[in-house]
């Protein structure tokens, strides 16, 4: 059953624990991530990247979700386009049945160029009064994803920032943070904080100094009905990369962002968490195992269930270690219709505290 992200993420606030948001590019992924959430009985958000619809096909992408609804009847399933760069991405994204967007107006059309405040705020407030009239959800972003170490953002999808970033870019500001939630209407805050897409987030065990949870926790306080979003968030399990290196990969030492963080960042109104590299390099693994081990294998279904049971394992992990884990049966998400006049009338509308 299809949820908007916003009734997804009220109640979640309401019983203080977080959603992981995992990235889907194929069959294998998705049936991973449903039978995670089956076997826990979690809500789930599906998302898919421009780079994800590019490659699936959004027609191929909208049947799937339908079967993984339709298969997984007692799940409540958000559908969210991630990092969207435009209007029409995220009107197409609706059109094709996704029950939220993100609209990422912290860089340009482009998807490279940092944007200015005012462009954010104007195109971000554009989308969510498009994404609410159908009683869709909105996500906005509001600083520059990257690292606290290198000053810049690695790429995702042709995702990421171009060049070397501020500070100031890159730790979203608290006071501004109120400002646009007032001005834009979205439903949930991605903020920056020193993470950044891909595996090499940190090139050591972040502390304070390049993981700065505390911009987290001022935000929360200024805004505490605001549902916060951490994107960047894989923690890149060592376990993982010594498989991937064991069986042929060559992953240099890396760290993510730790699960502890995760949870502190929960703690203090994080309620959507990203995660795409540690399923990516979990799949990527076990399929190198297959490689390495019955090297007269072709048969791809002996390749794709091992890898699609690691994509498994570690997303249970995910939904017991957020407190997702026994909540799906306790929600009756609305029609998007209802939703809508919720938006109209008010009662979906952000509350802002000073």
């Amino acid at each position: 059953m299809m949820i908007t992200l916003r009734q997804l993420l009220d109640y979640a606030a309401e019983h203080d624990f977080g959603v992981p948001a995992f990235n889907i590019n194929n069959m294998e992924q998705g049936l991973a991530i449903m039978r995670a959430a089956d076997r826990t009985n979690s809500p789930v958000i599906l998302q898919a990247s421009r780079g994800a619809r590019a490659y699936a096909g959004d027609l191929i992408l909208q049947h799937l979700i339908k079967g993984l609804a339709e298969m997984y009847p007692h799940i409540p399933l958000c559908m969210h386009q991630d990092h969207g760069n435009s209007l029409t991405t995220c009107e197409t994204a609706l059109d094709y049945g996704f029950t939220s967007v993100m609209m990422d107006g912290s860089l340009e059309e482009d998807g490279a160029t940092p944007a200015s405040y005012d462009y954010n705020a104007g195109i971000t407030a554009k989308v969510a009064a498009m994404a609410h009239a159908r009683g869709a959800s909105i996500e906005g972003e509001l600083g520059v994803l990257g690292s606290l170490e290198t000053g810049q953002g690695d790429k995702e999808d042709g995702h990421g920032a171009d060049g070397v970033l501020s500070e100031e870019q890159l730790l979203t500001d608290p006071d501004e943070a109120v400002r646009f939630v007032k001005e834009t209407s979205v439903d949930a805050l991605a903020i920056a904080m020193g993470t950044s897409h891909g595996a090499y987030k940190f090139t050591r065990q972040p502390d304070g100094d390049i993981l700065a949870m505390h911009v987290i926790e001022a935000i929360h306080a200024k805004l505490p009905n605001t549902h916060l979003v951490m994107h960047g968030s894989s923690s890149v399990p060592q376990e993982l990369q010594e498989i991937f290196n064991e069986f042929g990969g060559e992953m240099k030492q890396t760290y993510g962002v730790p699960l502890a963080e995760i949870e502190r960042g929960i703690r203090s109104g994080v309620r959507k968490v990203n995660i795409d590299t540690d399923c990516r390099l979990a799949m990527a693994g076990a399929i190198r195992k297959v490689a390495q081990t019955s090297k007269s294998e072709f048969d791809l279904r002996k390749f794709m269930k091992p890898a699609s049971e690691a994509m498994e394992a570690l997303c249970v992990d995910r939904f017991e270690r957020f407190g997702t884990a026994g909540h799906a049966g306790k929600i009756a998400p609305l029609p998007l219709s209802e939703m809508a006049t919720r938006y109209q009338s008010g009662s979906l509308a952000p509350s802002i505290h000073n």
